[in-house]
């Protein structure tokens, strides 16, 4: 396991229980927590996007504001749904974003997941050509921003502009050089995976894929990611992939972990419909004391196939203790797997 960061989903609600009760209570919180992660030695600060929820929905903004806060860092999501984005506006944002943080975004997008409202991206004006599918037109758009992201020149010049142009059709700017190669894409399929591979991109696997085979969910992730490197050899791509999986670890280390995640419930898989039609596995939490956790979390096959192990937090319980919860498996946990 050469990286491990944390991925929050960002949920706020006006609970008096909850200590994320506004929007911007986890906009600020998440920068905070970026800035923890930071000091504990963390590799990575990643952020879900889900719209109509409350929960984080902008990224640009806030990547760019925790890049501007932190020097080390890799900064993420997991994913940005692409059938929401007009993939040449995204490509400035990203590009502003991504040169603001001294080249340290790594945006994973995806075809996104189960949405709060029917057919959200047609609010957004987004509507799939004929004969598409909304998946379809997630895929079009990635390959739309992937191919501005390489920063050549499409556009016609206007013969008389307001500003002196440089010679040739134009690109969008502003453009953030290497930015292209550090795009992953979120699969939920073997076949998406292999999709990805095909065009370039890095992987991304959640704690939840479509059920295939029937197999433990790490059995059947594991197998997504070679999938995925055998289709990125045989593409001939330059450079080596990145492969990033999630995960739920609670290393219980004091009272508070205790009462929070010590119930003694038994964790396993979980099959069930994340859609019509759509079976799905859902990958088992790790909870424990950290030297059972290393025991654990040795035998999952997709961490040991992976290179970045993503740590899912609970975010309302607010920054201190979500940077107690990336400490302790950094300190007690990640070292016996391995890392560094």
């Amino acid at each position: 396991m050469k990286k491990i960061g944390f991925l929050s989903f960002g949920h706020w609600s006006p609970s008096p229980q909850s200590g994320t009760r506004t929007a911007g209570d986890a906009l600020l919180q998440s920068i905070d927590l970026a800035v923890a992660a930071e000091e504990l030695g963390a590799d990575g600060a990643y952020f879900r996007v889900h719209h109509f929820a409350r929960q984080l929905a902008s990224p640009f903004p806030l990547l760019a504001a925790a890049g501007a806060k932190t020097k080390t860092i890799e900064l993420g999501t997991a994913v940005i749904d692409m059938r929401y984005e007009n993939p040449l506006y995204m490509a400035e944002d990203s590009g502003a974003a991504d040169l603001i943080s001294g080249g340290r975004l790594q945006l994973g997008i995806s075809r996104g997941s189960p949405e709060q409202v029917i057919d959200g991206w047609r609010y957004f004006g987004h509507v799939p050509a004929e004969g598409q599918t909304d998946a379809d037109m997630a895929r079009t758009n990635a390959e739309i921003y992937l191919e501005a992201l390489k920063g050549q020149g499409f556009a016609q010049p206007n013969p008389r502009p307001m500003f002196p142009n440089p010679p040739g059709l134009l690109r969008l700017e502003p453009h953030s050089e290497g930015l292209r190669d550090r795009i992953w894409w979120g699969a939920a399929t073997d076949a998406t995976a292999v999709w990805a591979a095909k065009l370039g991109m890095n992987l991304q696997s959640s704690t939840l894929k479509f059920d295939e085979s029937g197999k433990p969910f790490h059995i059947q992730q594991a197998e997504q990611i070679r999938a995925y490197r055998a289709a990125w050899k045989e593409a001939g791509h330059a450079r080596e992939p990145r492969v990033s999986v999630s995960r739920s670890i609670f290393a219980l280390v004091n009272d508070m972990d205790r009462a929070y995640f010590g119930s003694g419930r038994p964790e396993e898989d979980q099959f069930g419909y994340i859609e019509p039609e759509k079976r799905a596995v859902f990958g088992r939490g790790y909870t424990g004391e950290p030297d059972m956790l290393i025991r654990e979390l040795a035998r999952d096959e997709a961490i040991a196939e992976a290179d970045t192990l993503l740590l899912t937090v609970p975010n309302q319980l607010g920054v201190d203790y979500n940077a107690h919860v990336i400490e302790s498996i950094l300190k007690l946990v990640a070292p016996g797997l391995g890392w560094r």
